[in-house]
């Protein structure tokens, strides 16, 4: 029986990329290097739902808690910031691989106009922040009489 392996351009791709920028120090990884590439080159996956009354937003953040992660509503732009800690070798522990991505992150979204900013509920379990925002009358446009002269 033959064991045919498809083969996947962008993943030679992307480990061509992680070879390169590890020989220049600008490893994705979170090395030494403190340029804009180790900064801020990730981001956690993100699922919107909606329903009848509120709209969820449930975030990926595996190995993080909830105190390296801050959310923000301000002028209708939901913010999810935070950092994920790189893992330091020690005398006892040689890192031989490292895949995951570490640094800081940041996401926005723009609320929709039937959203109450002031009902944003957050909760973390198991590397998932999930985020509640609660629907709101929609504003009805106001008519101003205007008078002619």
């Amino acid at each position: 029986m033959n064991n045919l392996t498809r083969w996947n351009p962008i993943n030679e791709l992307e480990d061509l990329m992680g070879r390169y920028n590890r020989i220049l120090g600008t490893s994705r990884t979170g090395g030494d290097s403190k340029d804009l590439f180790s900064r801020s080159d990730w981001a956690p996956a993100v699922d919107i739902k909606e329903t009848d009354q509120a709209f969820t937003i449930e975030a990926e953040l595996p190995g993080m808690d909830k105190k390296d992660v801050k959310v923000t509503v301000q002028d209708g732009v939901l913010s999810i910031e935070g950092e994920r800690k790189h893992e330091e070798e020690s005398r006892d522990k040689k890192l031989h691989r490292i895949e995951r991505y570490y640094g800081s992150f940041m996401r926005r979204f723009t609320l929709p106009d039937n959203v109450d900013e002031n009902s944003v509920k957050a909760s973390f379990k198991d590397g998932l922040l999930t985020l509640t925002l609660q629907k709101a009358e929609p504003k009805e446009p106001k008519a101003i009489q205007v008078d002619v002269e």
